[in-house]
């Protein structure tokens, strides 16, 4: 039976004959053929550039080149004099009437943005709304019967599918570059509300904001980041699953920004000790290690050490799962939520508010008694740290023994131990009445702060019989 491929991406059938002892046997692999795709696309994809003037007054030395400063040294100086900074990406036309999408961090700030269509023609942009946590800005050229995309599906892609990429890096206007989807859902550091398309196709800046197809010609994803020590290509690049995209630019449309929904809590992951410590049959979830006062999560009564095992419906396998879901919640809608806690399955409803701005502080350090057991030195916290911190009583991590149990569990020194076990510890004879009680080659909770930010921590304390045994070997 014939196999049919799609039309916008041609599979060659590329042979190869093998010979195994006495017989010949024909090895045959598949070659994906791109250019059909680029043919019918190439047209919806433009250049973008955005200009920005610096403000009057601004010192030249900021702008002289790390040349001209290595030789002249840091007192040399131009005349303030205003000037204008440049930076280049790609688009694509997702509507016939001039709707175009691309990367906010390619228009963030832009006085002035042009777009550069493949007839040659350059048209100046209206900016119409932008959202720096997803990353998409929205913009608007005034022209008609414009070539589009067609918007594909991210859910039905699968990790080892052909993706392409059409873009400008480095200015080199409409370059295709292709490889396959390395992985999806993929969480990076302070991106929290994207759930990323991993891919290796080969992008470089000048990409951003230039789409990302299927073999079926569609777009699935925005070109958005590289991962890079070089400042080019290394085989990691990331993409906004067009879905997320879409959402975005909907309200951009109607309301030049984005709202997103928001729970209130500070989550980890759920590792192999802490799922014993809960009960849990394998390392799942979303663990809350602190409710914030008067957010949806108060507000539903969830608790700290609350392990959140679905939202929705929809299972959490890791926390970063969790953000993405409640963040594209609809805001005002009231949502299940299943927990455990206490070893119970709990279902509570709770209603999704609108994501605030979040800002942080930050916490300090200082000195006193030792616990040998657990390798560890302890202080108690002074009266203006707990006014900082905004706690009654916590005791401060000083020292560590690298063998000691705490060492283990990944206590830090200038962690300040706030529970143990679920029970509170506002000073150091507190901790130790608790600790003496902890139960031996078992795993127990630690809740701790540690750079303002709250975790938990799983301990276990080894029994006197095993310490023993293992000292005479």
């Amino acid at each position: 039976m014939m196999t049919k491929y799609p039309q916008s991406a041609r599979r060659w059938l590329v042979g190869a004959v093998c010979v195994m002892g006495t017989q010949a046997v024909w090895a045959t692999s598949t070659v994906v053929d791109f250019s059909d795709l680029v043919e019918q696309n190439a047209s919806a994809v433009v250049n973008i550039s955005a200009s920005t003037k610096a403000k009057k007054g601004q010192m030249q030395q900021q702008q002289v080149p790390e040349a001209f400063r290595r030789f002249f040294g840091d007192d040399f100086n131009f005349a303030p004099q205003p000037r204008e900074r440049q930076s280049f990406g790609s688009g694509f036309i997702i509507s016939k009437d001039g709707y175009v999408l691309t990367n906010n961090h390619v228009v963030d700030h832009a006085d002035k943005v042009t777009v550069k269509l493949n007839d040659r023609r350059e048209l100046e942009a209206e900016v119409i709304g932008t959202d720096e946590r997803t990353d998409v800005a929205l913009l608007k050229i005034k022209a008609d019967n414009l070539p589009i995309v067609h918007i594909g599906n991210p859910d039905k892609l699968k990790v080892g599918q052909p993706v392409l990429a059409i873009g400008s890096p480095f200015g080199f206007d409409y370059s295709a570059t292709a490889g396959i989807v390395s992985a999806k859902s993929r969480a990076l550091p302070n991106e929290s509300y994207v759930p990323f398309i991993q891919t290796d196709v080969a992008i470089n800046p000048g990409n951003s904001g230039g789409p990302l197809f299927n073999a079926d010609g569609e777009v699935i994803g925005i070109n958005s980041q590289i991962y890079s020590r070089s400042g080019g290509y290394m085989g990691l690049a990331f993409a906004i699953p067009i879905d997320v995209a879409m959402e975005t630019v909907e309200q951009l449309k109607a309301n030049g920004k984005v709202s997103r929904g928001y729970l209130g809590v500070v989550i980890q992951d759920v590792d192999r000790d802490l799922a014993e410590v809960y009960g849990l049959s394998k390392p799942a979830g979303a663990l809350v290690a602190k409710v914030l006062p008067d957010t949806p999560a108060d507000k539903a009564g969830l608790k700290e050490g609350d392990v959140i095992t679905a939202f929705n419906g929809q299972d959490i396998g890791l926390s970063s799962e969790l953000p993405q879901l409640i963040g594209r919640a609809k805001v005002g809608k009231k949502y299940p939520l299943s927990l455990l806690r206490d070893g119970k399955k709990v279902e509570l409803p709770f209603e999704v508010a609108t994501l605030p701005d979040d800002e942080v502080d930050s916490p300090e350090t200082a000195s006193e008694p030792d616990l040998n057991s657990l390798g560890i030195g302890l202080r108690n916290l002074t009266d203006p740290e707990k006014a900082q911190l905004k706690l009654d009583g916590g005791v401060v991590v000083q020292r560590l023994s690298d063998d000691g149990a705490a060492a283990e569990a990944g206590l830090q020194p200038n962690d300040v131990i706030v529970r143990l076990n679920n029970q509170a510890v506002k000073d150091t004879q507190e901790f130790l009445k608790v600790a003496k009680k902890l139960p031996a080659n078992k795993a127990v909770p630690v809740a701790i702060i540690r750079g303002n930010q709250p975790r938990i921590l799983a301990l276990r304390l080894e029994s006197t019989a095993k310490t023993d045994k293992k000292s005479k070997k």
